[in-house]
């Protein structure tokens, strides 16, 4: 015979004070525990997004991004004519140099961050399709315009749409605000590669971005460009190059494992301590229940129960205020800004994923089922008469 589950809940609504700072350390556990995790999530996705199956970049070997890189203007155009290259209904090889300079701009509250700037040709835009403007125009080449991606534009003074981008002793008119599916170009600004440089040449580029003919055998084109004396960069598809640009992520990962660990830890001493705390005001309702006919496995049962249901009422607080926290930090600081391996700044927003919430949910149950055990296990143990005398 089992006890029944309600005299679990009277005696959680009996004890409300006890209850709550019991459940309330579970909740910022949980509450913890979504925030970073959607941090993560909202970062590899950042990244991740960016990356088309379809498309290589093409770099200096030994270059672990296009902002350490360079690549010279003969091997621009020894690209540009491979087998395999994807060519507009134009005969215009879908090929795309581009130059990255990081300036520092001031965000809106003041502080200065280094932005990535990256200057391309009309054609990159068509290499690029995922870009869409949704404000504005694209920009024209040659006359110093600019477009913002929308993250950038929000975080940054002075990139709003008609407003003007200066550094280097330049300047460029935004004409555009572009998104990207939320990739991390929409931290970028974008500008015509030749208004970079004040005579409007360039000995090469800092890497580029090629779209592969439909069919075409993308490790054999690899491999052509790693070999061809003529070019002789490293090349790899756009996937691989941004998952090497989350690996950043795995740093949050662990930092989020070591962060849930310690709090869940103080939280199952404080849900022992609540559960012991309840074993020793009832050692009468105990023995009663024993006297009734409840063995010590109902009894083990009913104590671990009435923890797992702290633990429930601490998990839907915690994700009530987590998935609320994802909402404000998105809407209120527009994301988090996260520094990528290139030294530029991204804005990251946070995405609560299922995963997130079944992790904190695995996470609340055990905090319930270890802080409950050992009470419940020692209220088993009772005898009947020493817990009717003790009463």
């Amino acid at each position: 015979m089992s006890v029944p589950l309600k005299y679990n809940l009277r005696n959680l609504l009996v004890r409300k004070m006890t209850t709550l700072a019991t459940a309330g350390g579970i909740a910022l556990v949980v509450l913890v525990t979504i925030l970073l995790l959607s941090l993560v999530s909202g970062l590899r996705q950042m990244l991740i997004s960016a990356g088309s199956p379809n498309k290589l970049i093409a770099m200096r070997k030994g270059a672990t991004s296009d902002v350490m890189s360079f690549v010279p203007r003969d091997a621009v155009q020894a690209l540009r004519y491979l087998p395999g290259v994807a060519q507009t209904s134009a005969g215009e090889p879908l090929v795309s140099p581009e130059f990255i300079s990081q300036p520092q701009l001031a965000t809106k509250q003041g502080r200065k961050e280094m932005v990535l700037v990256r200057g391309v040709t009309p054609v990159g835009f068509l290499v690029h399709d995922d870009l869409r403007i949704v404000a504005g125009r694209a920009p024209h080449p040659a006359v110093r315009e600019a477009v913002v991606g929308v993250a950038a534009s929000q975080r940054y003074q002075g990139l709003g749409l008609g407003e003007t981008l200066s550094f280097r002793d330049r300047s460029w008119t935004i004409v555009g605000l572009f998104a990207a599916d939320g990739s991390a170009f929409e931290s970028e600004v974008w500008i015509d590669v030749g208004d970079l440089f004040k005579d409007g040449n360039a000995a090469g580029c800092s890497g580029v971005r090629l779209v592969t003919a439909p069919g075409a055998d993308h490790d054999a084109l690899i491999r052509r460009i790693a070999e061809d004396p003529r070019i002789s960069l490293a090349a790899k598809s756009e996937i691989s190059y941004y998952e090497e640009q989350a690996e950043g992520a795995k740093a949050l990962y662990l930092l989020t494992i070591l962060l849930a660990v310690i709090m869940g830890t103080g939280a199952v001493f404080g849900a022992m301590n609540t559960m012991f705390a309840a074993v020793t005001h009832r050692t009468t309702e105990i023995g009663t229940l024993r006297a009734l006919g409840f063995s010590r496995g109902s009894i083990l049962m009913s104590f671990v129960s009435e923890s797992l249901c702290l633990a429930l009422i601490g998990y839907t607080l915690g994700a009530l205020l987590g998935i609320g926290a994802v909402v404000l930090v998105n809407r209120l600081m527009q994301g988090v800004a996260f520094q990528l391996p290139s030294f530029s700044t991204a804005v990251v927003t946070l995405r609560v994923s299922p995963l997130a919430l079944l992790v904190a949910f695995g996470l609340a149950i055990v905090m319930g089922i270890i802080g409950g055990f050992f009470p419940a296990h020692r209220a088993a143990r009772l005898r009947v008469i020493e817990a009717l005398r003790r009463g």
